[in-house]
């Protein structure tokens, strides 16, 4: 129990929103303190990914990202991540043929990379909808566009988030998406098993979500700069596996 203890107070200290990345000061005795017979937390990470691209990474130049590499930046020493979970779905190449080979090189460099990484897939569902116009005519105020939306994720890191805490899989779970649609199976966790961490990290930039946040021991946000410095080597040692030449 001393040691949990002592783990929640290390946590809320270098994990606080306004903690080490907002610039306050933690002194040396302050952490030799609480690194005294600490042990470290199992952490699992639950990544919705486009979430993620979306906020993140499209258009800048640092998409081919070392997610290990990332949290290890982000999250305190004693977190120890023993599973990355990255929930995505296939692209298509229907209306451009690269998209789907670049995520599959993306992805195939993660594999290689990182022996924690795990993927689960969700899908796209595709269909005609009819949206307004920005300058509607008397004869014409919407026009019929396609609209298609990544389906599962959410659902998915909802049920890993919840299932591993019953399993006693983590100590700390960390959820990387600002999509509220999460925030039940946060809350379930922190009602029904007290003693697990939950951490919330934010893609990007805008608000964080109000919803997640209430259920969140402590908050990161990602930016552009641990962006840069987390980049996978170009090629991925011992293999054929390239950066796609535009990224």
């Amino acid at each position: 129990m001393l040691i949990f203890c002592i783990k929640y107070i290390f946590t809320k200290v270098i994990n606080h929103p306004f903690g080490f990345d907002q610039g306050r000061r933690v002194t040396s005795v302050t952490l030799a303190f609480l690194n005294l017979n600490l042990e470290l937390m199992r952490t699992i990470i639950y990544i919705d990914g486009f979430n993620f691209y979306y906020r993140a990474v499209k258009n800048t130049p640092y998409k081919w990202l070392d997610l290990k590499s990332l949290f290890q930046k982000l999250l305190s020493p004693n977190n120890q991540a023993i599973e990355i979970k990255y929930f995505t779905a296939l692209v298509s190449g229907k209306y451009n043929s690269q998209k789907p080979i670049k995520q599959q090189t993306y992805l195939r460099a993660l594999k290689s990379i990182t022996p924690e990484i795990k993927i689960f897939y969700g899908h796209f569902l595709t269909h005609e909808v009819y949206a307004p116009l920005a300058d509607p005519s008397e004869n014409r105020r919407a026009v019929k566009i396609i609209r298609t939306e990544e389906k599962g994720s959410d659902v998915n890191i909802a049920v890993h988030l919840l299932n591993d805490a019953w399993l006693n899989n983590y100590d700390c779970g960390v959820v990387v998406s600002n999509d509220s649609d999460i925030a039940e199976s946060m809350k379930l966790v922190k009602e029904h098993h007290s003693n697990k961490l939950l951490g919330l990290i934010i893609p990007g930039k805008g608000h964080p979500s109000k919803e997640l946040m209430k259920h969140a021991d402590f908050i990161k946000r990602i930016r552009h700069g641990i962006l840069k410095t987390s980049q996978m080597p170009n090629p991925i040692p011992h293999t054929n596996i390239y950066k796609p030449g535009n990224w």
